[in-house]
């Protein structure tokens, strides 16, 4: 999960009963003893640390340690963004983009991606990048494709088969079926099963990477397997270019 993160994070330097405190929070979250995580973090948010509120805003959003409750979920995350948190500001873009305890708003939870993004929060930059393409706003494109490589080269698997699909339509960048080959392969290195999915499809047509019928029915039936909706479509035209003998046991 996400929602709750350490507090140590980009130009963070607390002091050291704080980090303490935060560390022993975080070993009690591992345990399974959110309670615990909670006493601690209590003080700690109540004297403006944003991470703590971010992370009971979390508890109360998630229902982990205490009875799930949108409306403390909101109070705490609003604290912990205006605080200047990355993950409380991602975080309570997440709240506006699915409109829980607050009515859905994408122009907001883009507003607080971008904040969280621009201080190297991976995850809002993956996000934001993925609001960007969906607009359709051709405008976007170039601020879609340099948010999916700040996440990318972070490790964000999503990002990595966003920047492979943006590469092989041309969206925000020339049309280039090898450097989309090369992404998704990282992509599904990454674990993202769609990466591993559109590789397969890019192996089945020969596009930046060698046809090859057989390993592409093979990645496309993992991808399906591990649950990617992209490989179905291209694996009965897979089955139907490898040989029976290929396919026997």
């Amino acid at each position: 999960m996400r929602w709750l993160e350490r507090l140590l994070g980009r130009g963070e330097t607390p002091d050291g009963d704080v980090a303490a405190k935060m560390a022993a929070a975080t070993a009690a979250v591992e345990r399974g003893d959110h309670p615990a995580a909670l006493a601690l973090w209590g003080p700690l948010a109540h004297a403006g640390i944003g991470r703590a509120q971010n992370n009971i805003g979390a508890c109360f959003a998630e229902g982990l340690g205490v009875q799930r409750d949108p409306a403390l979920a909101l109070r705490w995350l609003n604290l912990s963004a205006e605080g200047g948190d990355p993950v409380g500001q991602r975080n309570l873009a997440a709240l506006h983009f699915k409109g829980e305890g607050v009515a859905q708003s994408d122009a907001e939870a883009m507003r607080l991606y971008r904040l969280a993004a621009e201080q190297g929060d991976a995850p809002a930059q993956d996000m934001l990048s993925w609001m960007l393409l969906e607009g359709g706003n051709a405008g976007d494109r170039a601020e879609a494709l340099r948010w999916a490589q700040a996440a990318a080269e972070a490790g964000i698997a999503t990002s990595m088969t966003r920047l492979g699909m943006m590469h092989h339509d041309a969206l925000g960048v020339e049309r280039d079926a090898d450097a989309a080959a090369q992404w998704w392969q990282r992509g599904m290195a990454a674990g993202d099963p769609d990466s591993e999915a559109m590789l397969g499809a890019a192996t089945l047509l020969g596009q930046g990477v060698p046809a090859d019928a057989t390993r592409a029915l093979a990645l496309l039936l993992a991808a399906e397997s591990k649950g990617s909706p992209l490989a179905a479509p291209f694996i009965k035209a897979a089955r139907a270019t490898v040989s029976p003998a290929e396919t026997a046991p």
